[in-house]
């Protein structure tokens, strides 16, 4: 999914240096569309969720670890 959302990307600089401006923008807002339709999946992901694993704290018992 992140290739497509770079390829709209570049495509979108692309015709931004040259190529019709209007173009451009509206790859500019389909990158932006489909960046936040990837985040929303993967927030929303059964899997991962609203968990966060890289950030969970939790509080040790029993011990020094």
């Amino acid at each position: 999914m992140m290739t497509v959302i770079f390829a709209t990307l570049m495509l979108a600089f692309l015709f931004g240096y040259s190529g019709p401006r209007w173009l451009s923008i509206s790859f500019m807002l389909a990158c932006l569309g489909l960046s936040i339709g990837l985040f929303l999946f993967e927030i929303y992901s059964p899997e991962y969720g609203f968990r966060m694993p890289w950030i969970q704290v939790q509080l040790l018992t029993g011990g020094l670890a």
